[in-house]
């Protein structure tokens, strides 16, 4: 390669919020409303508390993959994983989407069938349960609140907890207008209701996940923003090869060649250039190649026509 390319990287370290509390909060808090669930399910013989307890169950597992991947998107690189397991937090994301709509599905099924074959249900009983449902599944959402709007996988664990909330405080309602009225009915079409909300919120979480697993430019950056402030530098004669992808559910990586007619300009373009690409875009890992433009070394490498 002649020496006209020059790499420069920079680095900001933004490792994953550390949720660990929240995660063992959380987890504990639900595996102890799943066993009460599961017993008074049991010695009230009703079909509605066993299945939420098992839909609780559903959100432990959501709790665990999310901390999972918030846990491996802390380990150091190593050799051949260089740039560490970060990309495990987009995939932790992307099965919590995938769990919250299956379990949607299977809500949405039984609350269709149920609609047909009303069956009566311990009002008070489930109500009692379900408001205790309220409050932990409140209480486990609102740990995650603050990552939300940063981390993918976060806002994963915290719509799975928010879900739940909205599921439980159906519930209560659900009981509160059977003891009033008497209408059956009033259960499935709650559960149904609930559904669809979730359904609307998950839905965006899947499509992001999937782009982050897909290497799309992640939904805050704009990419043509960032061709025009790299075009725009000085001494720049054009740009090529320009890909900015996320590395994990918080972090990302962008490289680009700068074609530079005047040379390379020093390290302190480089370190300059890097500080704004952070501040203005919020991209934590640049990797600049700078070249000449040179005919008789054309960078003709790339497979992509030179994007």
């Amino acid at each position: 390669m002649p020496d006209s390319h020059t790499h420069h990287h920079h680095h900001h370290d933004h490792s994953p919020s550390n949720y660990t509390r929240a995660f063992v909060i959380g987890t504990v808090l639900n595996v102890i409303f799943v066993v009460i669930e599961f017993a008074f399910g049991f010695w009230t013989q009703s079909l509605s508390l066993l299945a939420d307890a098992g839909h609780n169950l559903s959100d432990v597992f959501g709790l665990l993959v999310a901390w999972g991947g918030n846990f491996l998107a802390q380990r150091p690189p190593t050799q051949r994983y260089t740039y560490g397991l970060r990309r495990s937090s987009i995939l932790a994301a992307l099965l919590n989407a995938l769990t919250l709509l299956l379990v949607m599905g299977g809500i949405a099924w039984e609350a269709i069938s149920r609609l047909f074959n009303p069956t009566p249900i311990p009002g008070m009983t489930i109500m009692m349960v379900a408001l205790v449902g309220v409050i932990i599944n409140t209480a486990t959402a609102l740990l995650f609140m603050s990552g939300r709007d940063h981390d993918l996988n976060i806002r994963g664990a915290f719509l799975h907890m928010s879900a739940d909330a909205l599921i439980s405080l159906g519930v209560v309602l659900t009981g509160v207008a059977i003891l009033l009225t008497g209408w059956l009915w009033f259960d499935p079409v709650v559960s149904l209701v609930i559904v669809v909300v979730i359904v609307f919120g998950t839905w965006q979480l899947l499509k992001d996940s999937v782009n982050l697993a897909l290497d799309a430019v992640p939904v805050a950056i704009e990419p043509q923003a960032v061709r025009t402030y790299l075009t725009e530098l000085p001494g720049v004669d054009h740009i090529h090869d320009l890909h900015i992808w996320a590395m994990s559910t918080r972090e990302t990586a962008l490289t680009v060649h700068l074609v530079m007619p005047n040379g390379f300009p020093g390290d302190n373009f480089l370190t300059e250039t890097s500080q704004q690409l952070h501040d203005l875009f919020g991209i934590e890992h640049p990797t600049l190649q700078i070249e000449t433009g040179d005919p008789k070394y054309p960078c003709n490498l790339a497979s992509d026509q030179n994007i």
